[in-house]
C-alpha cells in the first residue's frame, strides 16, 4: 500500500517510510547497500541528525543493519510468519509434526541449547497450574535458532506428577513433540490460550538472541488445557520481534 505523505510527521520518519517502502516493492533487495547519510540530506535536503535517524528507524525495525565503515544494508534474515493458530492444530503434533512445521518452510530450524530438570514451581506458574506452592514442575528450557540467526528463548513449565518417567522430563520427546506425549498420557491437550505481550529485552536476551540495538522483544505466554479444563502446560517464550511476524488466521 503506498504512504500517503503526512506533513504532521517528523522528517525523518517520513525519509524512513520512503525507505521501507523501496525495499517492500524490491527497489533494495536483501545485502542492498542503502542510500547513505549524505544520500539522504542531498536528496530530502535535510541536516545530518535526520538522515541519521531515518537509517535508525530501519535499523530498529530489523529491516537494515549498519556494517562498520560500509553503511547500512537491507538485513537479509527473512523474518518467519508464525502462524499462531495452524501450528497447533491437531493435525500438526497429532501426526507427528513439530508445531514448528507449520511456520518454517522447509528453512533450517535447529535447538542449540536444551535443558530439561525438576525444580519447584515459581509462585505465578503453580497459580496457572493449579499447583500448590512449592510443587515440583518439569521445566523445558530451549533457544531455536533459524537459518543460523537465534530467534527464540522458550521455557516449559509441566506438572511434575503428570509427565514423571515419560519421555516428557527427557531432551528427546519423540515426534509430535510434548503435545503428542501428553496425549498419550491421557492428557490431550484441546483448548490453547496465548498472551501477547512486548518490552525492551535485558541484556542476557540481548546476547543469547544476537538483537540489533533497539529492538523490543515480545513475550508470548501460551498455557494447554485438556478437554476437561485442566492446565497441563505454561510455556513462557521470548522473540526477537525483528525477527517474527505473528499471523492470526480464523473464520468470522
Amino acid at each position: 500500500m503506498a504512504h500517503t505523505e503526512d506533513s504532521s510527521r517528523p522528517k525523518y520518519q517520513r525519509i524512513a517510510d520512503t525507505l521501507r517502502e523501496a525495499i517492500e516493492a524490491g527497489q533494495y533487495g536483501p545485502g542492498d547497500r542503502l542510500p547513505g547519510e549524505n544520500d539522504l540530506m542531498a536528496t530530502h535536503g535535510v541536516a545530518r541528525m535526520t538522515a541519521r535517524q531515518a537509517l535508525g528507524v530501519l535499523r530498529d525495525e530489523g529491516l537494515a543493519e549498519a556494517r562498520k565503515g560500509a553503511g547500512v544494508f537491507v538485513r537479509t534474515f527473512r523474518p518467519l510468519r508464525r502462524r499462531g493458530i495452524q501450528r497447533l492444530a491437531e493435525q500438526q503434533w497429532g501426526n507427528g509434526r513439530s508445531i514448528w512445521s507449520a511456520d518454517i518452510e522447509g528453512r533450517s530450524l535447529e535447538v542449540d541449547q536444551l535443558t530439561v530438570s525438576e525444580e519447584a514451581a515459581p509462585e505465578r506458574i503453580g497459580a496457572v497450574l493449579e499447583l500448590d506452592a512449592e510443587k515440583p514442575v518439569c521445566v523445558r528450557r530451549r533457544r531455536f535458532v533459524l537459518d543460523g540467526k537465534p530467534v527464540l528463548l522458550a521455557t516449559s513449565y509441566l506438572p511434575m506428577p503428570l509427565v514423571a518417567g515419560s519421555a516428557i522430563t527427557r531432551e528427546d520427546t519423540g515426534e509430535g513433540g510434548t503435545y503428542a506425549r501428553l496425549a498419550d498420557l491421557g492428557h490431550k491437550p484441546v483448548h490453547f490460550r496465548e498472551e501477547v505481550r512486548s518490552r525492551m529485552p535485558s541484556k542476557d536476551e540481548v546476547a543469547r538472541l544476537s538483537m540489533l540495538e533497539g529492538t523490543p522483544v515480545m513475550l508470548i505466554c501460551r498455557t494447554a488445557f485438556t478437554a476437561e479444563g485442566r492446565p497441563v502446560e505454561v510455556n513462557e517464550m521470548t522473540l526477537d520481534a525483528a525477527s517474527y511476524v505473528l499471523e492470526y488466521d480464523f473464520d468470522a
